[in-house]
């Protein structure tokens, strides 16, 4: 199984059209797995207290337009 430090030392040596090409692959990995995450905190109810503090500002006047 490889470890970190050789995921590192392959990342390190990679030439740099590589390099973008990983971190673009890396970025939507990470894009993916937040969304998902977030998904699953909305399905258990664990942004249930934030949204309604929100909508509670918002029908208080205590919100502005973006």
């Amino acid at each position: 199984m490889t470890t970190l430090d050789d995921i590192e030392k392959a990342v390190a040596e990679l030439p740099m059209d590589q390099l973008a090409r990983f971190r673009a692959w890396f970025e939507e990995f990470e894009a993916m797995r937040f969304d998902k995450k977030i998904e699953r905190d909305a399905a258990g109810g664990k942004l249930d207290r934030l949204a309604e503090r929100a909508l509670a500002d918002f029908r208080a006047g205590r919100a502005r337009e973006l």
